[in-house]
């Protein structure tokens, strides 16, 4: 075989695990798992930042998506469902995706939640048809360290987001590039 074709061929394949990876069933989500995920993040949030509670009560919307799976082998990418919450209640389900690049293997998951602050920035974000975050609006990812409690920030950013592993907040990281569409659900 020629390394043209050797190349084409790992190529196929790379399309082929990302989409089943990314567009695959599996990873089509029901409302309700949605809703409990979304839920437990919420809480896990609240356990973990010290003053939450009260700094979600300051929130016109809150986009939780509990299970990001970022996978790749050499190229990848990242794919999550998730929901906004407004006034505590589930207003849309949203989906989040990305390309990524640079070596990896395997699969990772995170939780990312955006909290709105401003009305604009959260009509702006429902308004669009699909939303980069960095192109359409920024985010500011909060980075606490231990015993910081949230409501002492001055927090002016109309979006403020924050990203968990199952080993706590994550820091040095970006959700540029990430895009956000509405879910029919």
């Amino acid at each position: 075989m020629h390394k043209h074709h050797i190349q084409s061929i790992s190529k196929l394949i790379m399309l082929l695990f990302v989409y089943f990876i990314f567009i695959g069933t599996p990873y089509a989500a029901s409302k309700i798992e949605i809703d409990i995920k979304v839920s437990a993040s919420l809480d896990k949030f609240k356990e973990e930042i010290m003053g939450a509670e009260k700094f979600l009560e300051k929130a016109e919307g809150i986009l939780v998506f509990p299970d990001v799976v970022k996978a790749g082998f050499g190229i990848g990418g990242e794919y999550g469902e998730g929901a906004l919450l407004i006034k505590g209640k589930t207003a849309d389900y949203y989906n989040t995706a990305a390309a990524s690049f640079g070596f990896q293997f395997g699969a990772q998951f995170k939780t990312v939640i955006l909290i709105f602050l401003k009305k604009d920035a959260l009509d702006k974000f429902r308004n669009s048809s699909g939303w980069e975050a960095g192109v359409d609006g920024s985010v500011a990812l909060i980075e606490l360290g231990a015993g910081k409690d949230i409501n002492t920030l001055n927090l002016e950013d109309p979006i403020v987001g924050f990203v968990f592993s199952n080993k706590g907040l994550m820091y040095n990281l970006t959700l540029e590039g990430s895009k956000i569409t509405r879910l029919d659900k």
